[in-house]
């Protein structure tokens, strides 16, 4: 799984996708997920690097995981996860 190219993310937490032109913000570990998907890391490496920095235990970071790249997917942020039209 892999970021856009063309999608910028600050330093702050705050991404912009100029295809769109929608700009979003997120916590400090999602900036730290984002950039482990720009590094093109796997989910367990992200995993592993996530609870290794903070404070949560493995259940609450797969769901919350899962949830945060769900919100990646359907904001057309991740290459190879488009929304097609119906």
């Amino acid at each position: 799984m892999k970021l856009k190219k063309n999608v910028a993310v600050s330093e702050a937490g705050l991404l912009f996708n100029p295809v769109t032109g929608e700009s979003f913000s997120v916590n400090p570990i999602g900036t730290e997920i984002l950039n482990l998907l720009r590094e093109e890391k796997s989910d367990a490496e992200i995993e592993k690097e996530i609870l290794s920095m903070y404070s949560t235990d493995k259940t609450s970071f797969e769901k919350d995981y899962h949830d945060f790249i769900g919100e990646l997917s359907h904001h057309n942020l991740l290459e190879g996860h488009e929304k097609t039209k119906a």
